[in-house]
């Protein structure tokens, strides 16, 4: 998109914005195919695809790949760019030409005081900001490239491919454990087997670090686990689908210290298969969970901007804003 030419989502914005505003198939149970053939028996060979086996003049038969295939291998990482992105509810502008690159297998904090714009921005990344009827925004979200915003894209692909997980716990309290791992398979559209499924639940819920604790009450109810195990299965229920990205949206403000450790080590291990973006007010665990943070600010009724981001450890140690410094170390907000 060009410099000149921004996208407005919802409701008109104020008049006089920044610059010009223009309103699987399931898979196969077996993975070897008996191929009958009136001629004599002659030694059998595999396809180079692995399928079936078949003697010398016969075709190979191509086979579903079993259903560790389908659904264990994760989603190649992904960057998620913002550019030039300012918002607004209504004709209050709340944003201010944000842009940020958020690197591919890395987790990327965003701090600063309440009322900044960090959970604005952090909707805006998957389309959430739209929902709200008097929201508009201007600029461009790429995700490795291709704006998420074309009109060309479908909503639930974009939300497929960046999953959300929210401040306070939202399982679906009348369904079990299992059936809340796999409920987004049907929002998004992906058909899978039984036996695809409970491979499913069960790598989802090892990668949230949860499966050790319900892998014997799987059809208890999901809203009779813990806070901290609740918000461990809404990371389960978003990893089912394989996002690219993952935002969360101040994860643990609502758990204990032995839940929060639990999902900063759950953070951890999952940033080598999906991209992480955090908003938290914990300076400490921005600090322990992050390689990137980047400082929002909004001051004297103006709309929030990034004051400074970049390596997380140099933002702390050595900031170059000295209201970074000041916010870093406890001075305000």
């Amino acid at each position: 998109m060009s410099d000149d030419i921004t996208r407005v989502i919802g409701a008109t914005p104020d008049p006089t914005p920044p610059g010009p505003v223009l309103p699987v198939p399931a898979a196969a149970h077996d993975d070897i195919t008996t191929v009958v053939t009136p001629v004599a028996a002659e030694p059998l060979r595999r396809n180079r695809a692995g399928g079936s086996p078949a003697p010398d003049g016969v075709p190979p038969v191509a086979v579903q790949p079993a259903p560790q295939d389908v659904f264990s291998s994760p989603a190649p990482l992904a960057t998620l760019e913002a550019r030039g992105i300012t918002a607004w509810f209504g004709d209050h502008q709340v944003l201010d030409r944000v842009s940020l690159t958020m690197p591919a297998g890395q987790v990327t904090a965003l701090i600063g005081p309440s009322g900044c714009g960090k959970s604005t921005f952090l909707r805006i990344l998957n389309r959430m900001h739209e929902l709200v009827p008097s929201a508009s925004l201007a600029g461009e979200v790429l995700l490795d490239g291709d704006d998420i915003y074309d009109p060309a894209r479908r909503l639930t692909d974009a939300r497929k491919d960046i999953g959300m997980v929210f401040q306070k716990p939202n399982p679906f309290p009348a369904m079990s454990i299992y059936d809340n791992v796999v409920a987004g398979l049907k929002l998004t559209g992906v058909r899978a087997s039984r036996d695809e499924k409970d491979y499913l639940v069960e790598r989802s819920l090892t990668s949230a670090g949860l499966w050790k604790e319900v892998k014997d009450r799987l059809r208890a109810p999901g809203g009779g686990l813990s806070g901290g195990q609740q918000q461990r299965l809404c990371i389960a229920r978003s990893l089912a689908i394989k996002p690219k990205v993952l935002l969360m949206d101040e994860p643990c403000s609502a758990l204990d210290p032995t839940s929060t450790r639990v999902i900063e080590e759950t953070m951890g291990e999952l940033q080598h298969e999906v991209t992480i973006v955090i908003v938290t007010h914990n300076m400490q665990q921005a600090q322990r969970v992050s390689q990137q943070c980047a400082f929002f600010l909004a001051s004297q009724g103006q709309p929030g901007h990034i004051v400074e981001h970049g390596d997380t450890e140099a933002m702390f140690d050595s900031p170059i804003d000295p209201r970074t410094y000041d916010y870093v170390n406890g001075r305000f907000g």
